[in-house]
């Protein structure tokens, strides 16, 4: 990322194009909708072919603001004007050609509606001019002209050599089409002819339906004198007034507006295809870095990994290799990064891949956003293509199941882009903004699609402590359904006589769900679907019966009522060896048993006591010390008519459980006024 150039007040406040992008969001013909009359148009062409007098030429504006182009006489950073064409009023984006500055002609160019193809006719076409050509490409750009310009300094014969170069440069591409006018912005020949192309182009541009959440791209800051920082971009979706408050993205600060302008005149609202200047209450100038963004809060998430589809330059020198070190162009912002193929290890010109980016910096994006890699060098465009996942997690390589999921990100229809945004949303699930931004779901549709699916049994909805309505595919819960059956499946064959389990020995072996109350709500799930059985406290797989033989049951029974008749002394396993007979090696699993159905509870290695014992000897105590005296250990192995044998034990277990604490020889009541611990 680049500071952004404060030399002086501009004379158009700017901002970042919407893209546009074939399947980027739903779109009906202009005819067919109302007229969008902002739009953003772009220029594009070699170093010295123009572009700056053809729009000086068209408005009246010279877009070289900065001393040093002046100077110099090419353009080094991107310019703007306003050209207004009756119905439409484009906000123009004029890049540098030169290829040193080609970092600043993608900031310029990414998400522009129509662009103006320049190529002077004493040149003819140059390595620019194909570079740029093809960024138009990789960013979907599918509405342009072609000014042949410097039409002055040639011959007849001359203009039409290059118009039969420029044909063989375009064919295949959006501009294979599109009209050839011939311009000289020293004379003014077919200044007006362009504006006409222009504006029939304007009537091809499809129009965005359904609502959208504002979203612009940072391209330049400044400073007005009494009013403070000022951001300019072209709004790429949605609409933003004065004084309401968005989000500063990648650091996620809300910030509000102050005031709005568009092309130099004050307005109330900014919308999608326009030029927007945005003064931010609080805004540090100093921290305003071009790549930014603001956008409505919530909707875009920064993230260093992105899932992308991947092309590579047709006329691309070598091929792009796994790991392959590039600088990545995405809106305004350019970011180093690593590519990592996912179904290849290279991928050779003029076909595509899928690929991870793992960012030096965090990057804010949207699905089918599109976006251009370059050599790390900045020297060679290698290629590009659009955005799958805008936040992704690490991926395997050559993982089948995933990449067939990652395949319908592009392939689907918005139900099926939803429900992979939401199998990738794992236990966690996802927000209705996780569809917006990952699946390219309007705003106010995104409801109706979860309302049908989860209609359709597609996506489940959960409530849970950590989200009310949390909504995970129906593939995820079936996942985690069997995986609490397998886990008590391992119980089971662990303790073969227990007849069910504590829950929270179940959840136990699932805390990488993340959720414990999710893990509790799909197993109530499978206990009202009869694939489990219990309650709030102890589970068990419907399908199985602990394993006890009649003896075992009766020996069961008899250690039951052995403790309950013992109360405080109760009496050592060892004990029943004589009733156990051939079962005496079971003992110690019948004794678990009993206590994992609340039959005993285990005070220390082979002390047990009868729950109902337990129960009452709380209850005594509690009631003994709810004065806030003190006992000693024979002042309590006294209450309790047992022997100092199992006084201490029966002390030592109190303290643990919380119903008293030690304090010296004494016990005292743990938590004077609290319910006792049960």
């Amino acid at each position: 990322m680049v500071a952004l150039a404060t030399s002086h007040t501009p004379h158009v406040w700017s901002s970042y194009p919407r893209i546009a992008q074939t399947g980027y969001n739903t779109t009906i013909p202009l005819k067919d909708a109302p007229m969008p009359h902002d739009l953003i148009h772009g220029t594009a062409g070699h170093t010295d072919h123009g572009k700056t007098s053809l729009v000086k030429a068209l408005t009246g504006i010279d877009c070289d603001r900065l001393p040093e182009e002046k100077a110099r006489g090419i353009t080094i950073d991107i310019g703007f004007a306003i050209l207004d064409l009756g119905d439409y009023r484009l906000g123009i984006v004029d890049v540098p050609g030169h290829e040193r500055f080609v970092k600043n002609m993608l900031a310029g160019a990414t998400g522009i509606d129509l662009a103006v193809l320049v190529v002077a006719a004493d040149d003819s076409v140059m390595p620019q001019t194909r570079e740029h050509l093809e960024i138009l490409r990789l960013l979907g750009l599918r509405h342009g002209v072609i000014a042949l310009t410097k039409c002055d300094l040639v011959d007849e014969t001359t203009r039409e050599v290059v118009e039969l170069e420029i044909h063989e440069l375009v064919q295949g591409s959006f501009l294979e089409k599109a009209p050839i006018i011939r311009t000289s912005a020293q004379t003014a020949e077919g200044i007006e002819q362009l504006k006409a192309a222009v504006a029939d182009v304007c009537r091809q541009v499809e129009a965005r339906t359904g609502t959208e959440w504002f979203r612009m791209a940072i391209d330049r800051s400044f400073i007005v004198q009494g009013h403070g920082t000022v951001v300019t971009g072209s709004v790429t979706a949605g609409s933003l007034r004065v004084g309401d408050e968005v989000e500063w993205l990648p650091k996620r600060e809300r910030v509000r507006v102050r005031s709005l302008q568009n092309h130099d005149r004050p307005v109330e609202e900014v919308h999608r295809g326009m030029r927007a200047a945005i003064n931010l209450a609080g805004v540090h100038h100093e921290d305003v870095i071009r790549g930014q963004e603001l956008a409505t809060p919530g909707y875009l998430e920064p993230s260093r990994v992105l899932t992308l589809r991947l092309h590579c330059l047709a006329d691309a020198r070598r091929p792009i290799k796994h790991r392959l070190p590039v600088r990545f162009h995405l809106g305004t912002a350019e970011i180093m990064g690593n590519l990592s193929l996912l179904d290849c290890d290279t991928i050779e010109p003029g076909q595509w891949g899928l690929a991870q980016l793992f960012l030096e910096q965090p990057a804010t994006a949207t699905w089918g956003q599109p976006f251009v890699v370059r050599e790390s060098s900045a020297t060679e465009t290698l290629g590009g293509g659009q955005v799958l996942q805008p936040v992704a997690k690490k991926i395997r390589r050559r993982h089948l199941e995933i990449l067939e999921r990652i395949e319908r990100l592009w392939t689907g229809d918005a139900e099926e882009r939803a429900l992979t945004v939401a199998w990738f949303g794992g236990f966690s699930g996802f927000t209705l903004a996780d569809l917006v931004r990952g699946a390219n779901v309007a705003p106010d549709e995104a409801q109706a699609l979860i309302e049908r699916l989860k209609a359709r049994g597609e996506l489940v909805e959960f409530a849970t402590s950590r989200v009310r309505n949390l909504l995970l595919h129906a593939d995820m819960v079936r996942e985690l359904e069997e995986r609490i059956l397998h886990a008590l499946g391992r119980l089971h064959e662990q303790f073969p006589l227990m007849s069910g389990h504590d829950r929270q020995k179940v959840q136990s072996q699932l805390d990488y769900v993340g959720d414990e109350s999710l893990v509790h709500a799909t197993a109530d799930r499978l206990i009202q679907r009869k694939q489990l059985t219990g309650d709030l406290r102890r589970i068990a797989r419907a399908d199985f019966k602990p394993k006890l033989s009649g003896n075992l049951r009766k020996l069961k029974d008899k250690l039951i009522l052995a403790y309950q008749e013992a109360r405080f002394q109760p009496p050592e396993p060892q004990s029943f060896a004589n009733q156990a007979g051939g079962n005496a090696a079971s003992l110690k699993d019948l004794l678990e048993l009993c206590v994992a159905e609340g039959f005993l509870v285990q005070i220390a290695d082979e002390v047990y006591l009868h729950a109902d014992t337990d129960a009452e000897m709380r209850k005594l105590l509690t009631e003994k010390l709810a004065g806030g005296s003190g006992m000693t250990v024979a002042e309590i192995r006294d209450l309790l008519g047992t022997t100092r044998k199992y006084a201490i034990p029966i002390c030592e277990y109190l303290d643990r459980v919380g119903v008293t604490r030690r304090e010296g020889d004494l016990r005292f009541l743990a938590k004077q006024g609290a319910d006792t611990p049960v």
